[in-house]
């Protein structure tokens, strides 16, 4: 494999839309299945560790436990919704349901339609994640205003794990090595990236480690914006992610090229 060709400027249109719109019209027959897994289980996690690990751990960086947390779920709760998107489903569309195969019969290109896929999973992203930042806005615990900005690193979000989704399906063989992705990437980051604990009080290289994952800058912006701790320093983090975002852009759409052309 040329490795260098993966981040060849691919041949893109507008025509990605109207991928995500088909993904959209599925989706909402089967939008109330869907969501209500993903919406339970961050809040599932609120409730037992939030809760009930809360009553026994002490403040952190002066705010309840149960505060602490609930800003690191409406991350990893995006996360989990566009790297599941970007996937499993991306995989099935593919391998099972041939449709990309079939969209690929119109005037739209194999890029286009993993585009759209992208896309899809951004959407996916800021509404699973939006989901939960009213649930617990409504239980009080978003305190600032600069929490209506949140959306936004939701769509930074959606991206980064959209890519990384669509790149690990542009590699494995078959669907039962998916799990891998989930396995050796997100959760680690879901358990190590500052979601139920500051990384202040980890060995060392654990602490750098997680400072190279998504998801920790993702966390750091979400926290920081529901409690209005807002300064520039933040446009770091910000920017950390634009960078990832534009470096993995365009390899899941060669690398899923690569695969159907094979």
């Amino acid at each position: 494999m040329n490795w260098l060709e993966l981040w060849r400027r691919p041949d893109l249109s507008l025509q990605a839309w109207q991928v995500f719109k088909r993904n959209l019209l599925v989706f909402k027959k089967i939008w109330v299945t869907n969501i209500t897994f993903n919406f339970l289980e961050p809040l599932m996690y609120l409730g037992a560790m939030g809760y009930g690990l809360g009553m026994y751990v002490t403040d952190i960086q002066g705010m309840p436990y149960l505060n602490f947390i609930a800003p690191g779920l409406i991350a990893s709760s995006a996360m989990w919704a566009a790297a599941s998107e970007c996937s499993y489903d991306s995989f099935v569309r593919m391998k099972f349901q041939h449709t990309y195969h079939a969209i690929i019969a119109t005037p739209i290109n194999i890029e286009e339609v993993v585009l759209g896929d992208i896309l899809f999973g951004v959407f996916k992203s800021v509404l699973y994640g939006s989901v939960i930042l009213l649930v617990i806005a409504v239980l009080g615990l978003v305190p600032s205003f600069y929490a209506l900005l949140i959306p936004l690193v939701l769509v930074l979000c959606g991206f980064v794990f959209a890519e990384l989704g669509l790149i690990w399906v542009g590699f494995v063989p078959n669907i039962d090595s998916l799990s891998y992705f989930f396995t050796l990437l997100v959760t680690p980051m879901f358990l190590f990236a500052g979601v139920f604990y500051p990384l202040e009080g980890m060995p060392l290289f654990i602490q750098r480690l997680a400072w190279f994952t998504p998801l920790y800058h993702l966390v750091v912006l979400i926290r920081s914006l529901s409690f209005g701790q807002v300064s520039w320093n933040l446009l770091f983090n910000v920017l950390w992610l634009v960078i990832f975002i534009l470096i993995f852009l365009f390899p899941p759409l060669n690398l899923m090229r690569q695969r159907l052309i094979k």
